[in-house]
């Protein structure tokens, strides 16, 4: 049992004793509001539910012939509970224990919203924030909840709640799902509304079995779900579906999200080539703006031919949206033409063509969510790509959004650094501005970008590469960002694209522009350039927080200066005055701390601090102090002699995150500790060493190869504190 001045968490047998086993707990007597999980580690599945009549409830999921194979209750309980409370902090457990992937969940997606309530913000985030503290205390929940925010597995869960615009949309699928007098389903929306997530919430719905599914997740106002999903399980008991994503690297994301949904494979994930293996009932195609026809296809080209000779479809003249159409009962395109980027991809004019096809039923989706900026910021950046600003508009400003132009590109690669610490899921990304030399077995150089005397390399993987381990410190392209979700963006406008004063129009230079199957072909100039518009527009939504704009090209970094605020450096922090300071409201304290970038430092006393005022994208708290750190074992991240923000370490995870950590020497006759600062990572044992299980390394992150990993032994670890996690360098 976990106990807690707020709520306790009581864990029984999930069996036919339960319901004695409720009888001394007055939350079920009282028929108190009350949030559950039952689980199964052995079978890695759980359920969550809220109830206020926890006897019954548990009784109906005895008699469930799914549920019943489940091994454990765990019930949460608080005074403070109330229905909107218990609704609230069961939606937030069915995301983050799906987002976690400790378990596969049982429950179905539908009933899920988000509550409005007195003191949602205020009072129950901080108590659901404890209670999964506490729920990784007994090993229910393996994650932290930053770490899942920024996980793919979260980003794409299909327990997400849907935006009213994506509810919509998904009564208009289901509806002609139902009719049959519509073959086939568009969606259109630009970047960050929500395609992929829709996409992904239907396939959940469609294959979420008669048995599995509980209608008592539904509220009052959703009785036209309701019959509506009871309708296609009729129709659908076992839906023949698949879901179809043109491009490779989000391809295998999304392979890797399904894996791990209860109800759902990876290979129900496949590219348009694999449509042939089979026919469909329900075919799903997210981002079919990338589907492709015979043009600049490279190796592709033979495999091209093979499936059309397959399908009996002349290959000169059909496409893969043709391949779509003939292997599937009912198609839903989930689409957007700004995001086509190469002649490659399908003609806008075929997907017209399908629109007005009396076979064909099409849906929008216009509420930007994933960018904070929201459809300012879209509107914004699509007038700046088309030159429509004049000198009298309002320069785009959000307080949830950071949209910057920078004019040194080390000063963007050190803030995109910065963001990706605190933050994580930061990147650099570039337009094809500049050959690809690295990729190949002979290259003569280990860079492939070069701009100010700074160097750069592109991405090193295709697959998956926002989220690999070199992605901080390389550069990504449109094909390995496309679809992805990140904090913040840092793009690059490279020498293919310019800006002309006297017609006031951005231009593109082709000779600077080096993906060959993204030009090759192109006679119209005009044409080249709206994939190129479309390309920065694209990676111009990627970014959740903020997007950060450095541009190669003088002219048009003088056309984005007159409409984008300009980025000052104002890491500089200020020693305040006795009288001027007020703790954690305008300061932050500096300890008289010297931690070291090598080995531990020598023993230091920490008793008196200065204040320092923190630079204005910096909000003062109480958990945050600075210290120097000297040395050169963490020049990657730190240089030497910075002065370095911590957040005061309060337990969680600490695997993978740079720490301030202290050694006390209790025998040393002065007394005093020594500090570090390195990255952290636990030590497992293997079938090679002798280390517990609770042996940790210490390990630098520099250019210098001398600085070895710092090996913390079992009998050692009572004299190791870590003491924050690093932040950023201030200055």
């Amino acid at each position: 049992m976990i106990q807690n001045p707020v709520f306790s968490i009581k864990t029984f047998d999930f069996d036919a004793n339960l319901v004695n086993e409720f009888n001394n707990l007055h939350y079920v007597k009282d028929l108190w509001p009350v949030v559950y999980i039952l689980s199964d580690g052995n079978i890695n599945e759980a359920y969550v539910g809220e109830t206020t009549d926890a006897y019954a409830r548990m009784s109906s999921h005895l008699k469930n012939n799914i549920k019943n194979k489940l091994s454990a209750v765990h019930l949460i309980s608080s005074e403070k509970f109330n229905k909107s409370a218990t609704l609230d902090i069961e939606s937030n457990l069915i995301k983050y224990i799906s987002g976690d992937g400790q378990y596969k969940l049982i429950n179905g997606n539908i009933g899920l919203a988000n509550h409005n309530y007195y003191q949602k913000k205020e009072v129950y985030w901080d108590i659901f924030k404890s209670i999964w503290d506490n729920l990784r205390a007994a090993g229910i929940a393996k994650h932290p909840i930053d770490f899942i925010d920024n996980s793919d597995l979260f980003k794409y869960s299909p327990y997400k709640t849907l935006t009213s615009e994506q509810k919509s949309g998904l009564l208009v699928i289901m509806k002609n799902l139902l009719d049959n007098t519509y073959k086939n389903i568009i969606i259109e929306g630009g970047a960050g509304t929500g395609k992929t997530i829709l996409a992904i919430f239907l396939f959940k719905l469609l294959n979420t079995t008669n048995e599995d599914f509980n209608f008592e997740e539904f509220g009052d106002d959703e009785f036209e779900f309701m019959e509506l999903v009871f309708e296609l399980k009729k129709k659908y008991p076992n839906p023949k579906m698949a879901l179809v994503v043109p491009m490779s690297s989000f391809r295998t994301t999304l392979k890797k999200v399904f894996k791990n949904i209860k109800g759902l494979n990876a290979n129900m994930v496949i590219g348009p080539a694999e449509i042939v293996k089979d026919t469909f009932d329900i075919v799903i195609v997210d981002e079919s703006h990338r589907l492709r026809r015979r043009v600049n296809l490279g190796a592709y080209f033979r495999a091209f031919d093979v499936v059309c000779e397959k399908l009996n479809l002349d290959k000169h003249t059909c496409n893969e949206l043709d391949w779509i159409m003939k292997q599937s009962e009912s198609a839903v395109y989930f689409y957007d033409e700004d995001q086509s980027i190469k002649p490659s991809d399908v003609k806008k004019e075929d997907f017209n063509k399908l629109k007005i096809n009396s076979l064909t039923k099409t849906e929008f989706l216009k509420s930007q969510f994933r960018a904070k900026g929201g459809n300012d910021y879209v509107n914004y950046i699509t007038k700046l790509l088309n030159c429509k600003l004049t000198t009298t508009d309002t320069i785009f400003s959000s307080k949830d959004y950071e949209f910057l132009l920078f004019e040194s590109i080390e000063d963007l690669i050190d803030e995109i650094k910065s963001r990706d610490i605190q933050n994580g899921l930061s990147r650099l990304v570039a337009g094809y501005s500049w050959p690809w030399t690295t990729n190949k077995k002979d290259a003569e150089q280990d860079y492939d970008i070069e701009i100010e005397n700074t160097r750069l390399k592109w991405n090193s993987t295709n697959i998956d590469w926002v989220n690999s381990v070199k992605s901080r410190d390389e550069v990504g392209c449109i094909h390995t960002t496309q679809g992805y979700d990140l904090n913040y963006t840092g793009i690059i406008f490279g020498n293919e694209i310019t800006y002309d004063k006297e017609s006031n129009e951005i231009r593109v230079i082709k000779e600077n522009y080096y993906d060959v199957n993204g030009k090759q072909s192109i006679i119209d100039p005009n044409e080249l350039k709206d994939f190129i518009l479309n390309i920065y527009k694209t990676i111009m939504l990627r970014g959740i927080r903020g997007t950060y704009v450095y541009v190669c090209d003088k002219n048009l970094r003088d056309y984005f200066s007159q409409f984008m605020p300009n980025y000052k450096a104002e890491k500089e922090t200020v020693l305040l005055e006795e009288n001027e300071v007020i703790p954690y409201e305008n300061s932050i304290p500096l300890y008289d701390l010297k931690a070291a970038a090598g080995n531990f430092s020598a023993l230091q006393t920490v008793e008196d601090c200065q204040w320092i005022a923190l630079p204005k994208t910096f909000k003062p708290s109480t958990d945050l102090f600075a210290c120097k750190v000297v040395g050169e074992s963490m020049n990657k991240i730190i240089p030497n002699g910075s002065i370095c923000m911590f957040r005061k370490y309060t337990g969680g995870s600490r695997d993978g995150k740079i720490v301030l950590v202290e050694h006390t020497n209790w025998q040393d006759p002065d007394f005093g500790s020594g500090y570090t600062v390195k990255e952290y990572r636990s030590k497992k044992k293997t079938e090679n060493e002798v280390w517990s299980h609770e042996s940790i390394l210490l390990k630098p992150l520099s250019f210098d190869s001398i600085y070895e990993d710092i090996i913390i032994e079992e009998d050692e670890l009572t004299s190791l504190k870590v003491i924050g996690i690093f932040e950023c360098v201030l200055q």
